[in-house]
């Protein structure tokens, strides 16, 4: 048997092999979209799941977790680097309000940011009248950015660009605090994201947390959610050090929040694609 110590040293290892993608661009990493995206797919009722397919299908893709990160990619290919800049704005929202209050003409300036990408794209998603290949390339970002603005360093309200400027030490390592909640968290539980996907599902049906007056907009308000989690006391650590208490006390949260996207990602799908 693995001693704890042990596994978070192959825990660190495996995270460092990943692909370390500058700026606010990258949330959960790729274990954290693949496991939204799964507890998504769990989710769906018949007909949205068989319109999930069909475009997937159309798009030459094969599962919904294998399509979460693709927006994270697009900057590798060079066939698509052009997307993949135009729409980086739309991974995150920079909050200026210390109580996370969102005002849009302030947040998310010409509908440049999660919450307006995840307005585009969800209309577009739910538009008949758009080409299979415009509607299953708008499932992708429904799917990513879900997951992003459930990404609480995704939706902060500090000048350090989403916690990339924030230095810690993790297991004896230099990394930086939206690192740390893009997948390091995640690998301390030594789980594949299939396996983890089943852990979070065991837990049973998520409750969602109430609405937030006097938002009327869902999006918005998952944001808020999360500029709330990076305003709780410790979360930056003054240490800058992320050590075993850190963990135990934040993992969770994580791990809700990615419950939290994976059902609400499935409503918003069951809802458009219905």
């Amino acid at each position: 048997m693995k001693t704890p110590h042990k596994r978070r040293t192959i825990a660190i290892l495996l995270a460092l092999t990943l692909p370390v993608v500058a700026g606010t661009a990258a949330a959960w990493g790729d274990i954290g979209h693949r496991i939204v995206a799964e507890l998504a797919w769990r989710q769906l009722d018949p007909s949205a799941r068989a319109e999930v397919e069909r475009l997937l299908k159309a798009d030459g893709d094969d599962s919904l977790p294998d399509v979460a990160s693709w927006p994270d990619r697009l900057r590798d290919n060079p066939e698509t680097r052009d997307l993949g800049k135009a729409t980086g704005p739309l991974h995150y929202a920079d909050f200026h309000d210390p109580k996370c209050h969102y005002n849009p003409p302030v947040d998310c300036a010409d509908g440049k940011c999660v919450v307006g990408g995840l307005e585009k794209y969800v209309a577009i998603l739910g538009d008949r009248h758009k080409s299979d290949a415009e509607r299953a390339e708008a499932l992708k970002f429904v799917v990513h950015f879900v997951g992003d603005v459930h990404q609480p360093l995704h939706a902060g309200n500090r000048d350090d660009k989403g916690g990339n400027e924030y230095q810690v030490q993790f297991d004896g390592k230099g990394t930086n605090l939206h690192s740390v909640w893009d997948s390091k968290l995640l690998y301390t539980r030594d789980l594949k994201w299939d396996a983890y996907a089943d852990r979070l599902a065991a837990q049973g049906p998520v409750t969602l947390p109430r609405a937030i007056p006097p938002l009327d907009n869902a999006y918005a308000q998952w944001a808020e959610e999360s500029c709330q989690v990076v305003a709780t006391p410790g979360f930056y650590p003054d240490s800058h050090k992320i050590d075993d208490a850190y963990v135990a006390k934040n993992l969770p949260v994580a791990e809700l929040r990615l419950r939290e996207a994976g059902k609400r990602l499935a409503d918003l799908l069951n809802k458009t694609l219905d």
